[in-house]
């Protein structure tokens, strides 16, 4: 018994440093550091012809201030500025890149990676955009200005699509939802499968035509910004990763309760299996570290039994279940039940079943 109380305990251990545990529990991750050696030696090709473009350029540059080439006087400051602009946005480049494969080095998670990778992209971008504009002008001051009125005209004229920006690095930073997670938004449902600047794409699960958790066949896009508007439910939740799910059929008052009740609850505990029930004490055991704990989390299924306003029994199965998996688990769970109590017609009668239309 002690084994296997260590060895439960450690599981339980082990769920606990996967990173999606951590930073719901606490908010902040650790994360294992890769090893960075050799890095300067894979970017060596890279790293060379980006010093050779800033000597050359700087080697060019010197040259026009002492007016050694033949080139108009009135040419010069604006070639001056163009070389320096290239010596700017070589440096950009490569310390983008190297700040990247450092970063990405110490970065486990790859969401994580891909998301860091986007946002230096960004401001490097933003940098290259800044050291173009001082191209168009005299000094820095006139570049910051334009680029300030610039930035005020395009904020009236884009401003859905910088609040979808601003959505963006909301989701980064607070995580309502991350790459292959399952959620709902407004009314949309479905997996996440990418999440742009702008907008995030939805593998869409249910639909105008289907009623179960089957995908739909289409791609739902919406702008980020209605993380902002709209409530988003997750079912991916790192401290308890379950859903509670249900199927119902009818019976007739004539029917024994007892034995439906019992025969359909041991038929869905067998199928759910008992693996199932271990992962499910695993976690209940983790939000003991939560005010989750307070609510009760049955591993177990339960048969609920009650009278329908058609005259007949409802008899409602609930269970737990992975998200991603309800829908095949559900029609699953439905059949062999089905299968297994019409083998007992004196015990279970049906709607439409002989012996009620004897009746």
């Amino acid at each position: 018994m002690e084994t296997s109380d260590a060895s439960e305990d450690k599981e339980i251990e082990d769920i606990k440093k996967d990173e999606k545990v951590q930073r719901a529990l606490s908010e902040t991750s650790i994360v294992e550091e890769k090893v960075s050696a050799g890095i300067i030696k894979k970017e060596a090709p890279f790293l060379g012809m980006t010093v050779i473009i800033f000597l050359s350029c700087g080697a060019l540059y010197f040259l026009l201030g002492q007016k050694i080439l033949p080139i108009a006087g009135s040419y010069i400051p604006l070639l001056q500025r163009i070389v320096l602009a290239v010596m700017l946005i070589s440096l950009v480049l490569i310390a983008n890149r190297l700040l990247k494969k450092l970063v990405n080095r110490k970065i486990k998670d790859k969401t994580k990676e891909f998301n860091f990778n986007r946002i230096a992209d960004f401001f490097a971008a933003l940098l290259i955009l800044a050291i173009i504009l001082s191209l168009l002008f005299a000094n820095w001051y006139a570049a910051a200005v334009s680029f300030g009125i610039i930035s005020l005209t395009l904020g009236f004229a884009l401003q859905n699509p910088i609040t979808s920006f601003f959505a963006w690095l909301y989701i980064l930073i607070r995580k309502p939802y991350e790459v292959g997670e399952r959620i709902k938004i407004g009314n949309v449902f479905g997996d996440v499968i990418n999440v742009s600047y702008l907008d995030t794409t939805l593998w869409e699960f249910n639909g105008d035509y289907l009623s179960a958790d089957h995908p739909s066949g289409r791609i739902i896009r919406f702008a980020n910004s209605k993380v902002f508007s709209e409530y988003v439910y997750n079912y991916s939740w790192p401290l308890f990763p379950f859903i509670w799910n249900e199927f119902s059929f009818f019976i007739s008052y004539d029917s024994d309760f007892d034995f439906t009740a019992a025969t359909t609850k041991q038929i869905v505990e067998v199928k759910i299996g008992e693996s199932m029930v271990r992962r499910v004490r695993r976690f209940k055991k983790i939000l003991a570290d939560t005010p989750v704990d307070e609510f009760d989390v049955n591993e177990y299924p339960s048969v609920i039994l009650k009278a329908h306003v058609n005259t007949w029994i409802e008899v409602t199965v609930r269970y737990l279940v992975e998200p991603k998996s309800s829908g095949r688990v559900r029609k699953e769970l439905f059949e062999i039940v089905m299968e297994e109590l019409k083998k007992h017609p004196e015990k279970v009668i049906f709607p439409n079943s002989t012996k009620q239309k004897d009746q």
